[in-house]
């Protein structure tokens, strides 16, 4: 349970920033080097290399090189944990917003037919 907090952490933490998540976004496209990755953002390549780095902690994307070329590829089964961790938080507040309804809806009732 304690592992798989700390993998939900860092899942997220990967997840926090924009560019990171832009990565993402292209690599559910398909498979791409990093300098395609890189081209579209205004930094350097090692400061682009580092959120690489965060996402392949986190388990979100792998890489792999061949001769000079390092390619990415995302990993569909951490976003699906971060994904089901999401529905089930989903879950339990539309439970207590349909308990509330019915609750409003129960006094109302009430007071229109005491």
């Amino acid at each position: 349970m304690v592992n798989q907090q700390a993998a939900l952490n860092t899942l997220f933490h990967a997840l926090a920033d924009p560019t990171r998540r832009a990565v993402i976004s292209r690599l559910l496209k398909g498979a791409a080097p990093v300098t395609r990755l890189a081209a579209p953002f205004d930094m350097g390549l090692p400061a682009f290399l580092k959120h690489l780095a965060v996402l392949e902690t986190s388990g979100l994307i792998r890489s792999e090189k061949q001769g000079r070329v390092r390619t990415c590829h995302i990993d569909a089964d951490r976003l699906a944990a971060a994904e089901g961790w999401l529905g089930e938080q989903r879950a339990i507040w539309q439970s207590r917003t349909d308990r509330l309804a019915a609750f409003v809806e129960s006094q109302t009732a009430e007071e229109k037919n005491p």
